[in-house]
C-alpha cells in the first residue's frame, strides 16, 4: 500500500473509532461507513437517535419503536461479525430498551442467538406472551444445539476416559489388559537377548459394564446474576444425563429448590424450566441435594453459585463438611461461562477453602476436565491452582 493510500486508511479508522464528533477534523463518513457509524451511533453516542442524527437523548431513539429496533438490527448483522453483533446486542439490552421490545415475535427472528439472549429470554420467561414462546424456544434451541456440538464430545471422551482409569486393576482380565501402560509400567524389566518386556506387573480397566459407577449432582444457582452459568449447566447436564455410566441430577434454586432431573432429555425445556432472579438460599438447595446422594464415595456434587447466601451460612458449611468428610467429591464453580469470575462473596469461598474445597470459575472448555479429576479423586485444589496459571499463561492444563 502506498503511503498515502495508506494515510487514508488510517484516517478512515480513526474516523470510525471517533465517531460523528470527528466529522469536521476527519470528514464524514459515506457509504457503507456512512452505515456502520449510524449502527454505532444509535447504540454509543449520547446523542444518537437511531437514524444518525443528532440532537436527542439516545433512550428516545433506538428503543422507541419496534420496526426501527427491528432495522438496526439487521443492519448489525449486515454490518459486523457474529462476535461483535454479540456483544452489541448484549449492549443493547443493557444500555437500551431492548428488553421490552424481545417479547414481540418478529423481533426475535432479527437478533444473533448467543448464550446472553437466551439469559435475557429466561429471566422474561414468566412474563412472556405466549404468541412470542415458541419464537423464543427457537432462538434457546439453536444456541443449545451449538453449545451441544461444541462441548459434548470432549465431555464424553474426558468422562469416559476418566472412568476407566478410575476402574483400573493390577490383575485384570486379558482382554481388559491395558497394553500401553503395562509395557510404561514394565520398561525396566526389558529382555535384550529377546528384544521384549516381560510384564511383572499388569495394569488393565475393570469388567466392562453398563452399570452407574458414577452420580453427578449438579446444583445451580440461578438468581440473575448466573445467567450464563445456568445456560452451560443445563447442557452440560443433558450430555452427562445421556451418559449410562452416570446417574445425573439437575437441581436450581432460588430461594426455592427445583428437581429438573426428569426433563434432562430434553435440554430447552430444562432451561424453560428455571426462573432466573430472586434470592438465594443455598443451605436449602445443599439440604435437597444430599437427599440424591446414596453412595458417597462414588458421588460428585457440584455447586454453581456466587455464594451469596441469604439462608443459614453455618449450615451450609456443615452440611459441605458433611459431604466431604463421607467421601462426596464436593466441587465448587463460582461460575460455569466464558465470562471468568462474577462478583462473588469472598468469605464464604474462604470458608470452603478451609474445608478442602476450593472455589474459582470455570470456563464450558475446561469443566470436562475439571469432571474427568473429580472422577478419578484428584486434588481438586492443585487443579484449581493449575487452572488458574493456564488462564493467566495460556497453556494447557
Amino acid at each position: 500500500m502506498r503511503d498515502d493510500e495508506a494515510a487514508r486508511e488510517r484516517q478512515r479508522r480513526w474516523r470510525m473509532v471517533l465517531g460523528g464528533p470527528a466529522d469536521e477534523a476527519l470528514g464524514k463518513a459515506e457509504g457503507r461507513d456512512g452505515a456502520m457509524d449510524s449502527a454505532l451511533s444509535a447504540l454509543y453516542d449520547q446523542g444518537g437517535d437511531g437514524d444518525g442524527e443528532k440532537g436527542s437523548r439516545r433512550s428516545a431513539g433506538l428503543g422507541g419503536s419496534a420496526p426501527k429496533v427491528a432495522r438496526w438490527l439487521g443492519d448489525i448483522r449486515e454490518y459486523f461479525p457474529s462476535t461483535v453483533v454479540q456483544v452489541m446486542q448484549q449492549d443493547a439490552i443493557e444500555r437500551l430498551d431492548l428488553t421490552r421490545l424481545l417479547l414481540e415475535p418478529e423481533m426475535l427472528s432479527a437478533v444473533e442467538p448467543d448464550v446472553h439472549l437466551v439469559g435475557t429470554l429466561l429471566s422474561l420467561n414468566r412474563v412472556m406472551p405466549e404468541q412470542t414462546k415458541d419464537a423464543a424456544r427457537q432462538v434457546v434451541r439453536t444456541v443449545v444445539e451449538q453449545l451441544e456440538k461444541r462441548i459434548e464430545q470432549k465431555t464424553r471422551a474426558a468422562v469416559t476416559g476418566a472412568l476407566n482409569r478410575a476402574a483400573r486393576i493390577n490383575r485384570p482380565r486379558h482382554a481388559d489388559i491395558d497394553w500401553d501402560r503395562t509395557i510404561r509400567a514394565n520398561l525396566k524389566h526389558y529382555q535384550a537377548e529377546h528384544r521384549t518386556v516381560i510384564p511383572e506387573r499388569l495394569i488393565g480397566y475393570g469388567r466392562r459394564t453398563t452399570a452407574v459407577q458414577r452420580d453427578v449432582v449438579l446444583c445451580v444457582d440461578q438468581s440473575g446474576s448466573m445467567a450464563a452459568s445456568v445456560v452451560f449447566s443445563g447442557v452440560f447436564a443433558a450430555v452427562l444425563a445421556s451418559m449410562r455410566s452416570l446417574r445425573t441430577s439437575l437441581v436450581v434454586f432460588d430461594t426455592a429448590v427445583v428437581d429438573l432431573t426428569e426433563q434432562l432429555e430434553d435440554p430447552v425445556e430444562v432451561l424453560f424450566g428455571t426462573q432466573l432472579g430472586g434470592g438465594t438460599d443455598i443451605n436449602r438447595a445443599i439440604a435437597y441435594s444430599q437427599q440424591l446422594i446414596t453412595r458417597p464415595r462414588d458421588s460428585i456434587f457440584v455447586l454453581i453459585s456466587d455464594l451469596y447466601e441469604g439462608g443459614v451460612r453455618d449450615q451450609m458449611l456443615r452440611r459441605v463438611a458433611e459431604m466431604t468428610a463421607a467421601g462426596v467429591q464436593v466441587v465448587v464453580l463460582l461460575a460455569l461461562s466464558d465470562e471468568g469470575a462474577p462478583a462473588y462473596d469472598h468469605e464464604n469461598a474462604a470458608a470452603l477453602a478451609a474445608l478442602g474445597v476450593p472455589a474459582f470459575a470455570c470456563t464450558p472448555d475446561a469443566f470436562p476436565d475439571l469432571m474427568a479429576a473429580a472422577i478419578e479423586r484428584r486434588d481438586l485444589k492443585a487443579f484449581a491452582e493449575r487452572y488458574a496459571d493456564q488462564r493467566k499463561t495460556g497453556g494447557a492444563l
